[in-house]
C-alpha cells in the first residue's frame, strides 16, 4: 500500500510512489471507453537515389526506379486488403518525392488524398550536399567525433535531432487523428526514429532498427490519448513487415 500521504505515480520518470503534492495533469489519464489509434508506418519504394548512391535531398531525389514503382503498386493493393477494419484513414508521407511517388498509388486504392509532411523526412541534409555522392560527403564533410549528439557531417541534422522532429511529427498526426489509422510513408529513419517517439525509446536504441526493406510494413496501435501526458502507451503490432 501507499504510504500515507502519496499516491501511485504513472509518469514516467517517478516509479513508484510520489509525495502528496504531485498531481496528474488534468485530462493526462485515458478516459473510459478510450478508442483506438492506428499509425501504419512504410518505407518507400525502391529508390533511383540509392541506386546512384548519391543523397537523394529535395531538389535532387530522382524518385522511383521501376522495381520501386512495381512494389509500390503491391503495397498498394496489399494495403487495400488490409484496411477493411481500419475505419477513417489518413495518408501522409514526406515531401520527398521517392516517398510521395509510393503514397500515390495507396493514395487512390484507399480514396484518400495524400498530405505531406517534412517532418516524416529522412536526414535534413544540408543544401551542399544535396545531390552528392555519399561516398563523397562521407570523405570530405564528416565531422569528428560525430554521433547522437554530434553531427556526422558538417552542418548535418544530429540523430537526436531527427528522432526528435519524426517523433514530435508522429505524436501531432495521431493526435489529430486520434481514434483513426494514419498510413505513413516515409523513409528508413522514420520507421526507426518511431521507436523514440511511440516506443519511448529515447534517441540511442540498444537493438539495431535501421536496416528497414523497401515498402515494408511497420503497424503501432494504442487505446490511449496520444497526446495525452504520462504519453500514451503503443504497442507494437508488427515491424519490417514485406510479407
Amino acid at each position: 500500500m501507499a504510504a500515507v500521504g502519496s499516491q501511485i505515480s504513472r509518469h514516467p520518470f517517478m516509479i513508484g510512489f510520489s509525495p502528496s503534492w504531485w498531481q496528474p495533469i488534468p485530462g493526462s489519464f485515458v478516459l473510459l471507453g478510450a478508442v483506438r489509434t492506428r499509425m501504419v508506418l512504410v518505407r518507400h519504394g525502391d529508390s533511383v537515389h540509392k541506386a546512384q548512391r548519391v543523397v537523394g535531398g529535395p531538389r535532387t531525389c530522382g524518385g522511383l526506379t521501376p522495381l520501386g514503382h512495381e512494389q509500390a503498386a503491391r503495397l498498394a493493393s496489399r494495403i487495400k486488403g488490409q484496411a477493411a477494419d481500419w475505419g477513417r484513414i489518413a495518408v501522409y508521407s514526406s515531401t520527398l518525392r521517392r516517398a510521395r511517388e509510393t503514397a500515390a498509388p495507396i493514395s487512390e486504392q484507399l480514396g484518400v488524398p495524400a498530405a505531406t509532411d517534412c517532418g516524416l523526412c529522412t536526414w535534413h541534409t544540408p543544401p551542399y550536399a544535396d545531390g552528392m555522392p555519399i561516398a563523397e560527403l562521407r570523405r570530405d564533410h564528416s565531422v569528428d567525433g560525430g554521433g547522437v549528439f554530434r553531427p556526422f557531417e558538417r552542418d548535418n541534422e544530429t540523430w537526436a535531432e531527427l528522432v526528435t522532429r519524426v517523433s514530435r511529427t508522429l505524436v501531432d498526426i495521431a493526435a489529430r487523428h486520434r481514434g483513426g489509422t494514419v498510413l505513413i510513408v516515409g523513409h528508413a529513419e522514420t520507421v526507426a526514429a518511431s521507436f523514440g517517439g511511440l516506443g519511448l525509446l529515447g534517441h540511442y536504441y540498444p537493438f539495431e532498427v535501421a536496416n528497414v526493406r523497401n515498402a515494408a510494413v511497420t503497424e503501432w496501435v494504442t487505446d490511449d490519448d496520444p497526446a495525452q501526458f504520462p504519453p500514451a502507451r503503443w504497442t507494437l503490432v508488427r515491424f519490417n513487415d514485406a510479407s
